[in-house]
This record gives structure tokens, C-alpha cells and sequence, in this order.
């Protein structure tokens, strides 16, 4: 990609009275400046016969990103084989819907630690994640924000460094809450992406996801998304090393504030 994008996560919250669909939402976010969003495939996959053609229509009139986070209910490290594999037909069934209508990354967390040591889960999920058909979307996998789910940084990016059809998305706000406010500093951003670049190449921070927002969290990690301007979430600094970095990509933004925050983060990164 050759420059950043900027979107939410879901549809628009427009003024009190508007509602929005797929399509209404995009020409709404294109038409304030905005670029992408990200498609909630979290419960249930709401891509249809019925509103297929017209999120395809709207995406090219606009020229917008569009990607889609997964099922919730995937773990990839379960005990139970049937477990497994319904959380990689929900994988596929997500990953075949955004496919559908031009999207290009479907995002989710791959699983749980449970009674597994973290090599133990690790190897448990790269094998799953071996299994998942090559196409034209990228398999996202999520950083978490809480220490009792697999998804820190280093996992993440073992496994795409292995797996050829995974590519991280890369939360931020995740990761601070994760190690109770562990990004502090410019360095600390930095250093996330010298991993990535290390690890996965220059062509990884030229093809980024990232999701990013304000978050309330504790010693146990993540507890719920605030507005930027709400929470210690340093996003100035983040946008400069996403800057200084020249990452190329996409940023979903997941603040309750959606498309303010996402403006926001857009007209900072551009001030800087």
C-alpha cells in the first residue's frame, strides 16, 4: 500500500437520528474523509445475496478499504477437535464473505492458553493456522489485551514469520493494556515496530493492520475501550513512530467515539 488509511470499526454513528447500512455507512465515512472500515463479523457473518452487490458498489464508487474482524467464538487451542473446527469453518466462512465484496483482511483472535504452557499453544495454533486455504485475504491475527489470552506481539509475529497466509494486526491499545500501561514512551512504539521489521521485513510495515483507541484496563489487562482523550493511551507518540516507521496500511479505529476518533487520529498523523 503507499499510504495510511484511517476508518472504524462497524458502522458509523453519524448524528442522533441517522442510520446507516454497509453501504450508507461508507458514501457517510468517505464523504468526512475517511477511508476504510472494518466489517463486525463477530457474531455472525452479515455480508448476504441482499446487500452483497450494493456494499461491492459502494466500496468501488468510494474507493474504500474494507476488512472484517471474525468470530469471537474461535480457539484454535482447544481440547476438543470439534471445537477446532468449527472455529476454522467460521475462519473460512468469514474469510469467503469479505472476499465476496473486495475486502482483503480478516482479523481475529486465533485462541486461548487454557491448561497449555505458551509453547504449547503456540505450536497448537500454528498447526491449526496451516491448515486455513491460501486466498485473496490475508488472515489477520490479533494482538490481545489480556495476559491470559495468547496474542502478545512476539506470538503474533512467530507465527506469521511461519505461516505464509498470516499477516499481524497489530493493537495497540491491546498490547498497553496487556502489560497495565506498558506503552510509556516513544521507544516503546518504536520498538514494536523494529520487531515486526526484524522479523517479517520492511514489506510487513508497508502492509500493516492496526487497530487502535482510548482503554480502561487493570493488573488482569483489558477491560473496555474509552475515547482517545479519555485515556493514557499515548496516540501523538504512536502516530509518530508509525510516522517516522513509514508505515503504510491501515488503522481501524475501535474508540467509542468512532469516526471523531478516527478524524482525529487522521488529522494528528497528517499535522505531524
Amino acid at each position: 500500500m503507499d499510504k495510511l488509511l484511517f476508518g472504524i470499526s462497524g458502522l458509523p454513528l453519524g448524528e442522533e437520528k441517522d442510520k446507516f447500512n454497509y453501504a450508507t455507512g461508507i458514501e457517510h465515512l468517505s464523504k468526512i474523509g475517511l477511508d476504510a472500515m472494518e466489517l463486525p463479523f463477530v457474531r455472525s457473518v452479515n455480508v448476504t445475496a441482499k446487500n452483497r452487490q450494493n456494499i461491492i458498489d459502494a466500496k468501488n464508487k468510494f474507493n474504500f478499504y474494507l476488512s472484517a474482524h471474525g468470530s469471537y467464538f474461535i480457539n484454535l487451542n482447544s481440547d476438543e477437535d470439534e471445537k477446532i473446527e468449527k472455529s476454522l469453518e467460521r475462519i473460512i466462512k468469514g474469510a469467503d464473505a469479505l472476499e465476496s465484496v473486495g475486502g482483503r483482511s480478516l482479523i481475529f483472535h486465533p485462541g486461548f492458553y487454557l491448561k497449555s504452557s505458551k509453547e504449547e499453544t503456540l505450536l497448537n495454533i500454528k498447526n491449526q493456522l496451516k491448515r486455513l486455504p491460501k486466498g485473496n485475504v490475508n488472515y489477520r491475527l490479533e494482538t490481545t489485551g489480556k495476559p491470559t489470552q495468547f496474542g502478545d506481539v512476539a506470538e503474533i509475529v512467530s507465527i506469521c514469520k511461519e505461516v505464509e497466509s498470516c499477516k499481524p494486526c497489530i493493537d495497540f491499545s491491546h498490547v498497553h493494556a496487556r502489560g497495565n500501561g506498558a506503552l510509556k514512551s516513544y521507544n516503546d512504539f518504536a520498538n514494536i515496530l523494529s520487531h515486526i521489521k526484524e522479523n517479517l521485513g520492511e514489506e510487513a510495515l508497508r502492509d500493516i493492520h492496526i487497530h487502535m483507541a482510548g482503554i480502561n484496563y487493570g493488573p488482569k489487562g483489558e477491560k473496555n475501550h474509552l475515547p482517545f482523550l479519555e485515556s493514557d493511551f499515548d496516540f501523538l507518540q504512536c502516530l509518530r513512530a508509525l510516522k517516522d516507521f513509514n508505515v503504510t496500511g491501515c488503522i481501524i479505529c475501535e474508540s467509542p467515539f468512532l469516526e471523531r476518533d478516527a478524524l482525529l487520529l487522521k488529522e494528528t498523523y497528517h499535522s505531524l
